[in-house]
C-alpha cells in the first residue's frame, strides 16, 4: 500500500525530522503532544496534532491506547515511532498493525526476538556472528552463573536481557562483587524495562562501540557501513563518526557483512543497527545487540552515503522492496556528530530546563543541525535533555573536525547552558584527533582533562 499519511508517535527533534521526511515525499502528518509540547516545533509543522495527555511520558508517549485512538483520529494510514518511548516495544508494533495501520519499523516478532539481548546473541552464534563469551542464556541466579565465571573469569559485566540506554549494567571484578550487583542489576532492569532477566559477559576492556546500519525489506537486507561511537558517559554516546576511526578495511567489511547476516536470519524489515564491540589490540569484533528503531545518530551514515534512512524507512513501510542495492552504497568523506544537551558540564552534566532567550545555528556546505529549537521555546523538565544534534561532512577526518571546530563556535544558544564547551574541548585534544578513544576514554577524560571555561563560548543570557 503507497503511504499517503502518517502518524508520529514520538516528540523532540526527531519528531521534526520525520515531519520534515514526510513532508519531502507528499505525505500528511499528525503530531502527537503532550500538554508540555503543545507549543512545540514539531506541533507547528504537522498538519495536524493530537493532544495525548499530561506530561510524564507514562501518561502521553508511552501510553499505547492513546496512541493508537490518536491513529485512528487522524485517519492515517502508518504510524513512525521514532526511537525512545515505544520505537522498541513488540506490543505497539502489534497494535498499530493490528488496527489496521502499517509500523515504520521491523514487525513484533522480530523485536521481540531482537529486543531481547539473550535471544538476539543466540541467532548470532548460530549463523556464525562472533559474540563476546559468556553465558548462552538467561542467568537465574547467582548460584548458576558460577559455572560462566568459571569459563569467563573476572571482570564482567552483568546486563539486562531486555532494553538499552546502558541500564541494567554492572561490572564486577570480583566474586563478592558479582554477588552484590547481581540483584541490583536485576532491580533496575526490571524497573526500567519491566523484566528483570539478566546475563552474563567476559568484560573486553578498552573496547571501542561500533555499529552497523542496516536497511532490510523483509526479504532483502543491505548494510550502510558503520558508526564509531565510542566515546560515551555514564553509557550514553556523546559523540559519533562515520566510518570507524581506526578499524582496517577487511575487517570492516567483515564487520558489516555479518550484521547483514544476521538481519536476513529473520527476515528484518526497515531500519535498524547491530552493535558490536571492536577489541583493537586484538583486531576482533565482538556482536553485543541489536536495535529495531531509527538511531540518534543515523544522520552521520546518511552525510556519507547520501541516503536518506527515515525516507527509506517510508517506503519500505509502504510495500516498497529496498531501491537500493549493495553496490549502490558508496562511502564519500568522513562525518561526526555532536549531541547538544541542555546540561552544564561544570555542574556534574546537572539538566537545565529553561527558556531558550536567542538561537544562532552554523550553516554552509557540510553542516546540519538537527533541533526543536526556536527562540522562545520553553524545554521542559519531564524528557531528556537533547537539544539537538549538530552533524557535520568532511573529505577526510581531518577536514570533518576543523569544520566542527567551526560551527561549533557558530552555534549560540542563549538562555540555557548546553554541552557545546564540552565538544569543543574533545575536538581539540589530542588523543580525539589521534583517534586514540574507547568506550572508557571519556569518564577519565572529565575527571583529568576537562576544564570548563571560565566563559563559555555559548553565550547564556
Amino acid at each position: 500500500m503507497k503511504l499517503k499519511s502518517v502518524l508520529i508517535a514520538n516528540r523532540g527533534e526527531i519528531a521534526v525530522r520525520i515531519n520534515r521526511a514526510a513532508k519531502a515525499l507528499g505525505l500528511r502528518t499528525a503530531q502527537v503532544y503532550s500538554d508540555a509540547d503543545a507549543n512545540s516545533l514539531a506541533v507547528q509543522l504537522a498538519d495536524e496534532a493530537i493532544n495525548i495527555g499530561a506530561p510524564p511520558a507514562a501518561k502521553s508517549y508511552l501510553n499505547i491506547d492513546a496512541i493508537i485512538a490518536a491513529a485512528k483520529t487522524a485517519g492515517v494510514d502508518a504510524v513512525h515511532p521514532g526511537y525512545g518511548f515505544l520505537a522498541e516495544n513488540a506490543d505497539f508494533a502489534d497494535a498499530v498493525e493490528a488496527a489496521g495501520m502499517a509500523f515504520i519499523g521491523p514487525t513484533g516478532d522480530a523485536i521481540r526476538l531482537l529486543g531481547d539481548k539473550v535471544a538476539a546473541r543466540k541467532i548470532a552464534i548460530e549463523v556464525g556472528v562472533p559474540t563476546v563469551p559468556g553465558s548462552n542464556g538467561r542467568v537465574a541466579s547467582i548460584a548458576e552463573a558460577r559455572d560462566v565465571l568459571e569459563r569467563t573469569g573476572f571482570p564482567v559485566m552483568i546486563k539486562a536481557a531486555a532494553g538499552g540506554g546502558g541500564r541494567g549494567i554492572r561490572i564486577a571484578h570480583t566474586p563478592a562483587e558479582f554477588e552484590r550487583l547481581f540483584p541490583q542489576a536485576s532491580a533496575e532492569a526490571q524497573a526500567a524495562f519491566g523484566d528483570g532477566g539478566l546475563y552474563v559477559e567476559m568484560l573486553v576492556a578498552n573496547a571501542r562501540h561500533v555499529e552497523v546500519q542496516i536497511l532490510g525489506d523483509g526479504q532483502n537486507v543491505i548494510h550502510c557501513f558503520e558508526r564509531e561511537c565510542s566515546l560515551q558517559r555514564r553509557r550514553q554516546k556523546v559523540w559519533e563518526e562515520a566510518q570507524a576511526v581506526t578499524m582496517p578495511n577487511d575487517l570492516r567489511i567483515t564487520l558489516c557483512n555479518s550484521a547483514v547476516t544476521l538481519a536476513k536470519k529473520v527476515g528484518y524489515r526497515g531500519a535498524g543497527t547491530v552493535e558490536f564491540l571492536y577489541d583493537e589490540a586484538r583486531q576482533q569484533v565482538y556482536f553485543i545487540e541489536v536495535n529495531t528503531r531509527i538511531q540518534v545518530e543515523h544522520p552521520v551514515t546518511e552525510m556519507i552515503t547520501g541516503i536518506d534512512l527515515v525516507a527509506e524507512m517510508f517506503r519500505i513501510a509502504g510495500g516498497e522492496p529496498l531501491s537500493l542495492r549493495q553496490e549502490d552504497v558508496v562511502v564519500t568523506g568522513h562525518a561526526i556528530e555532536c549531541r547538544i544537551n541542555a546540561e552544564d558540564p561544570s555542574r556534574n552534566f546537572m539538566p537545565f530546563p529553561g527558556q531558550v532567550s536567542s538561537l544562532s545555528v552554523p550553516e554552509g556546505e557540510g553542516v546540519r543541525f538537527d533541533t526543536m529549537l526556536f527562540e522562545g521555546y520553553q524545554i521542559p523538565p519531564f524528557y531528556d535533555s537533547l537539544l539537538g544534534k549538530l552533524i557535520v561532512w568532511g573529505k577526510d577526518r581531518p577536514a570533518a573536525l576543523a569544520r566542527l571546530r567551526e560551527a561549533l563556535a557558530g552555534l549560540r544558544i542563549g538562555g540555557v547552558p548546553t554541552t557545546v564547551p564540552l565538544h569543543q574541548a574533545l575536538a581539540d585534544d589530542p588523543d580525539v584527533i589521534a583517534g586514540r578513544t574507547s568506550t572508557t576514554f571519556l569518564e577519565h577524560w572529565l575527571e583529568t582533562e576537562f576544564t570548563q571555561p571560565a566563559k563559555s563560548k555559548q553565550e547564556v543570557a
